[in-house]
C-alpha cells in the first residue's frame, strides 16, 4: 500500500519555492482557486520512492504568518485548521541562501507550531561566487530540525529532500521561543487558562483574531487576568516576540553562517547601476520590448501560416468528402472554422509568454517594477499597481486578483478600473490579424514595421492605463500615499524547465478557457448564419437566380452571390444590420458587427466569428487572412482597409469585451457599479477614438 503524506511548501516570495514546486511536481499539477476566495491555488503530485507519494501544495508567498494580506492569511488559517483536508504533515520552508536571516523568521514561527518542519535552504549553487559558507550540521543542530541545501536551478539536493520527507515523523516539533521569557505573568496566566493546548497557538489567536479549535480571540479575553492587556500593549509584546526571534536568528547565524567578500565574485551590483538607472534602464526596458515584440512577428509567422493554411485544407476537404448536407457543412464551416480560429494563435501566444517567463525567471522583471515606480506615483498609482498592470499583458483577470497586495482600498479600485487598458493576450489574435492586413510587411530604419505597430498597440494600452489613473486619482480624491517595498532578487540563468512548465500552462489555459467560448460561439454563428426567417432566406436560390446578371456568372461566382445573399437574410444578418446606423461611421459593415457583439463575451472571438462567417457559402480553399482580405465593400474597395484597420485597433484596445473580466471585478470590488462603470464608460471612450481616426484616415 502507497502511502500518501500532505507537504505545504511555504516560504517569501522569490526564494525559489515555485521552481522547487515545479521541480517536484513537474506537468503533475494542477490549478484552482481556494474556496470563496480569488487566491490561485497550486497544488501538485510527487513520487517519492516506491512506497511513499506526496501531495504538494504550493501556498502563497508570505512574510511572516503575522498577516497583513490575504494570502499571508489563506497560510494561517491553513497552518492552524488540523481539520483541513489540506492541512500538511510536513512543511517546508523555502529560503535564500542570502537572504538567509531574513527568511529565517517566517521558519521559527511556523516550526513553533509544533508542525514537522524542514528547512531547505535554496540557490546553493551561489555559495562559492559569494563567498558564503554554512555550517549545516550546526544549524540542524540549533533548530532542532532537519536542514538540506538544494538548488533548484541545478536540481540538487532534491533526493536528499525527498528521503527528508519519507521520514518527517522523526522530526523534532520543539519550539524554537520560549514566549514566558517575553512576559512570564502574562503568557503564564494564558497557559493556565488552556494547559492542554500549544501556547504559540493561543497567541496566535490573540494576535491573529482567528480560531483554533473551539477557542476564540473573545473566549481568552473574557479571563480576568488575560483582558487588562490593551491592543497597544498586545502589540508591544508582538514586537518583543519578533526582536526576541530575531536575537536567536542572529546569535546562531554568527556560529553557522558566514560571508568572505574577498572571496565574492558578484556582478548583481554592477548591472543593477545600469539596468536601474534614470536614464539607461528605460532605454535597455525599450528596446528589449522592441526585440520581443519583433521576434514574435518573425518567428511565429511560420508556424502561424502553416496552421492557418492546414486548416483550410482540412475544411476544404471534409465538404469535397463528406455527403453534402447540414452536418457537413456544420463540421467543415462551424467546428473546423471555429478550431482553426484557436490554434492559430497558438504560436504567438507561447513567444510571448516564453519571454515573459525569461524576463521573471532572470530576475530582470522586479527590475523593470522598480524602475517603472518612479514614473508611476506622478499618475497617482501606488508602486503595488506595477504588478496588476505588467501581469495585465498575459490576462486582466489574474492582474485583477493581483490588486488585493494594494492596501489603500482607493488606490487598488484604481488600478482595477485601469488595468483592463493594457493589452492583454485576448486582443493580441485580433491585432495580429488586423496588422497583417493593413500594415505593409516591411523594413522601418531595419525594424519591421508590423512589429513596431503590435508595440505601438502595447505601448497605447500601457499610456491609456496611466492617463486614466491619473483622472481618477483627481475624481476619487486620494487620503494618504501608500509606499512601495519591491524585493530586487539576484540575476540568474532562467531555468528552463520554469519557463516550459509555464509556457505550457499558459497556452493550455488559452486553448481550453479562451478555446471551449470560441469554438461554441463559433458553432452559434454557424447556426444563426445558416438559417433564417422568411421567404428571401427560404427562396435564395431563385431570387438570386432571377437577377439579369446571373446569366453572365460562372458556376463559382453563382454560389458566392447565394451565399452572400442567404447571409444578409440569415439569423445573424438581421442583427448585423440593426446595429449598422451605429457603426457605420467607424467604417464597419454588418458581418464586422457581428464580431464586435460576440467579442463582447471574449475579445479574441472576434477573428474565430468573420472566420466562421466568411466560411459560410464558400467553396474554395481560403485561409482566414485571405478571406478577410478578399472581403470587398459595396463599392468595391477592400473592407479591411487602412482607415478600417486601424480604427479596428483602437476600438479594440479601448473597450471594455470580456465578461469573465467584467465577472472577477465584481467579484473583487463586491459590486455591479464598478464593472458597469468600466464597461459603459470604456466602450464610449472606443466608439469615439475609433470614429475620429476613421473620419481623418478616410
Amino acid at each position: 500500500m502507497i502511502n500518501s503524506i500532505n507537504v505545504a511548501l511555504i516560504g517569501n516570495p522569490n526564494t525559489g519555492k515555485t521552481s522547487l514546486f515545479n521541480r517536484l511536481t513537474g506537468l503533475n499539477q494542477k490549478v484552482g482557486n481556494y474556496p470563496g476566495i480569488t487566491v490561485e491555488k497550486k497544488e501538485g503530485y510527487c513520487s517519492l520512492d516506491r512506497m511513499n507519494k506526496a501531495q504538494i501544495l504550493d501556498l502563497p508567498g508570505t512574510y511572516s504568518i503575522n498577516t497583513s494580506s490575504i494570502d499571508e492569511s489563506i497560510v494561517l488559517e491553513l497552518l492552524m485548521n488540523k481539520n483541513n483536508r489540506d492541512y500538511p504533515d510536513v512543511a517546508i520552508i523555502i529560503t535564500d541562501i542570502e537572504n538567509l536571516k531574513r527568511n529565517l523568521l517566517l521558519f521559527t514561527q511556523v516550526k513553533d507550531l509544533n508542525l514537522p518542519t524542514i528547512l531547505a535552504i535554496n540557490m546553493s549553487d551561489r555559495m562559492v561566487r559569494k563567498g558564503i559558507e554554512i555550517d549545516i550540521k550546526l544549524l540542524e543542530k540549533e533548530f532542532d530540525t532537519k536542514v538540506v541545501l538544494i538548488s533548484t536551478r541545478n536540481n540538487t539536493g532534491i533526493d536528499d529532500l525527498k528521503k527528508s520527507l519519507i521520514n518527517y515523523r522523526t522530526l523534532s516539533k520543539s519550539t524554537c521561543i520560549n514566549l514566558k521569557n517575553i512576559d512570564l505573568k502574562y503568557f503564564k496566566n494564558l497557559q493556565k487558562l488552556f494547559p492542554n493546548e500549544s501556547l504559540y497557538k493561543l497567541w496566535i489567536v490573540i494576535t491573529q483574531d482567528i480560531n483554533f479549535g473551539e477557542i476564540n480571540r473573545n473566549k481568552i479575553n473574557s479571563s480576568s487576568d488575560l483582558s487588562i492587556h490593551s491592543d497597544k500593549i498586545i502589540k508591544e509584546l508582538q514586537h518583543k516576540e519578533t526582536i526576541k526571534r530575531y536575537q536567536i536568528i542572529n546569535d546562531i547565524l554568527k556560529k553557522a553562517y558566514s560571508i568572505d567578500i574577498n572571496k565574492a565574485t558578484d556582478l548583481r551590483s554592477r548591472l543593477d547601476r545600469v539596468l536601474i538607472h534614470n536614464f539607461w534602464g528605460f532605454i535597455i526596458f525599450f528596446t528589449v520590448l522592441i526585440l520581443i515584440f519583433q521576434s514574435i512577428y518573425n518567428w511565429s509567422s511560420y508556424p502561424m501560416d502553416s496552421i492557418d493554411s492546414a486548416f483550410a485544407y482540412i475544411s476544404e476537404s471534409i465538404k469535397q468528402n463528406f455527403p453534402p448536407g447540414l452536418f457537413t457543412n456544420l463540421l467543415s464551416e462551424g467546428i473546423i472554422s471555429g478550431i482553426g480560429g484557436i490554434i492559430i494563435f497558438i504560436p504567438q501566444i507561447s513567444f510571448l509568454f516564453l519571454f515573459i517567463s525569461i524576463l521573471e525567471e532572470t530576475g530582470y522583471m522586479s527590475r523593470v517594477v522598480f524602475l517603472m515606480d518612479r514614473s508611476l506615483r506622478k499618475f497617482g498609482l501606488s508602486g503595488k499597481s506595477i504588478i496588476p498592470l505588467i501581469s495585465g499583458t498575459a490576462c486582466a483577470i489574474p492582474a485583477v486578483m493581483a490588486t488585493r497586495n494594494i492596501e489603500n482600498w482607493k488606490e487598488r479600485l484604481i488600478t482595477i478600473l485601469v488595468t483592463p487598458f493594457t493589452t492583454c493576450s485576448a486582443r493580441l489574435p485580433v491585432y495580429l490579424i488586423i496588422i497583417a492586413l493593413v500594415i505593409p510587411d516591411q523594413k522601418f530604419f531595419g525594424f519591421n514595421l508590423q512589429g513596431l505597430t503590435l508595440m505601438g498597440m502595447y505601448l497605447l494600452g500601457f499610456l491609456s492605463a496611466l492617463i486614466s489613473s491619473f483622472i481618477l486619482s483627481k475624481v476619487l480624491k486620494l487620503s494618504y500615499k501608500s509606499y512601495f517595498i519591491v524585493e530586487l532578487p539576484n540575476y540568474k540563468v532562467p531555468l528552463f524547465s520554469n519557463v516550459f512548465i509555464t509556457v505550457i500552462e499558459k497556452v493550455k489555459s488559452f486553448v481550453f478557457e479562451a478555446g471551449k467560448i470560441i469554438l461554441s460561439i463559433s458553432v452559434i454563428l454557424w447556426g444563426l448564419a445558416s438559417f433564417g426567417p422568411g421567404e428571401k432566406f427560404k427562396n435564395a436560390n431563385e431570387i438570386v437566380k432571377s437577377n439579369p446578371m446571373a446569366k453572365e456568372w460562372s458556376s463559382e461566382i453563382l454560389e458566392y452571390e447565394i451565399g452572400s445573399y442567404k447571409l444578409e437574410h440569415s439569423y445573424i444578418g438581421i442583427m448585423g444590420k440593426a446595429i449598422t446606423p451605429i457603426i457605420s461611421p467607424l467604417g464597419y459593415d454588418w458581418k464586422i458587427g457581428i464580431a464586435l457583439i460576440t467579442s463582447f463575451a471574449a475579445r479574441e472571438v472576434f477573428v474565430g466569428t468573420l472566420a466562421t462567417i466568411y466560411s459560410v457559402g464558400q467553396e474554395n480553399e481560403l485561409t482566414i487572412k485571405e478571406k478577410m482580405r478578399n472581403e470587398l465593400k459595396s463599392n468595391g474597395d477592400p473592407m479591411f482597409d487602412f482607415p478600417t484597420g486601424i480604427s479596428l485597433l483602437l476600438f479594440y484596445a479601448f473597450a471594455m469585451q470580456c465578461m469573465s473580466t467584467l465577472a472577477v471585478v465584481r467579484k473583487e470590488t463586491n459590486s455591479w457599479k464598478w464593472p458597469l462603470f468600466q464597461l459603459v464608460s470604456m466602450t464610449i471612450i472606443a466608439y469615439f477614438v475609433s470614429l475620429i481616426s476613421y473620419q481623418m484616415l478616410s
